[in-house]
């Protein structure tokens, strides 16, 4: 539309500033002005924290909640479908996990390449990559790579040689509740300014070895809590509000 011959509307006014706003935020200097702030922010003190880490908060939580609960119900019914044919379970025969995992992973990995593509063709700009994209390949290629994952980790377990991994890891899944949020905490106290203030300043494989340390952790005191406990701390608390009762915490 040439805008030198034809009078905007209201509406095609403010669309054209909503696109100018987020072509000027997909710059280079912008997203670095942001960066700076950010790092300003989360490695400075208490408030300054909270203030970044709940602007982000509102900003994801509204968008999720509108968006995000048909992503969500989506895959839940999935899993309802699996549990109820047995999938789930591991009750199918190993030949329905090869497919998932060869299907998926196959078709999955080959979309995210042409999802990926523009992105790194136009160096991260989400303006100009948005702009040029044919289509948005995230949520199929992420529900392709999930049904071949969830087929790859039932053909160890159907195996029979991975027993050592599953039963490693069984205890943090009993509690992954308390495990989830400890996570949490213990990436505040590294990450953030009241901490150790490690935010920005590692490496992408450095966060790795971050990530495996609190694996580590996490499945050592998993198997420590529940010898002694029935469930984790705050999966005994769930379960005692849920019921409106105090469960039997000690074994």
């Amino acid at each position: 539309m040439d805008t030198t011959k034809v009078k905007l509307t209201e509406v095609q006014k403010e669309k054209l500033g909503a696109m100018k706003g987020m072509k000027d935020r997909a710059s280079l200097e912008s997203q670095k002005k942001m960066m700076q702030k950010n790092m300003r922010e989360i490695g400075g003190r208490y408030p300054d924290v909270y203030e970044n880490l709940s602007n982000e908060s509102v900003d994801i939580e509204l968008d999720s909640s509108y968006f995000g609960i048909w992503d969500i119900l989506v895959f839940m019914f999935i899993g309802m479908a699996f549990f109820k044919t047995g999938i789930l379970t591991g009750e199918a025969p190993a030949k329905a996990y090869w497919w998932l995992f060869i299907i998926g992973m196959g078709a999955g990995l080959v979309i995210s390449y042409f999802r990926m593509r523009p992105i790194y063709e136009y160096n991260f700009n989400y303006y100009n990559s948005t702009k040029n994209a044919v289509l948005e390949y995230y949520q199929v290629s992420r529900l392709l790579r999930s049904l071949g994952v969830f087929g790859l980790i039932m053909l160890l377990y159907k195996s029979g040689w991975f027993k050592w991994l599953f039963a490693l890891t069984r205890p943090v899944g009993q509690m992954a509740f308390t495990n989830y949020l400890t996570q949490s905490l213990i990436c505040a106290l590294f990450f953030y300014g009241i901490g150790f203030g490690y935010f920005g300043k590692l490496q992408r494989y450095e966060v790795y070895l971050v990530a495996v340390a609190i694996w580590i952790v996490q499945i050592i005191w998993s198997h420590i809590w529940l010898r002694y406990f029935r469930f984790g701390p705050l999966e005994w608390c769930w379960r005692s509000l849920t019921y409106w009762k105090k469960q039997p915490f000690k074994k």
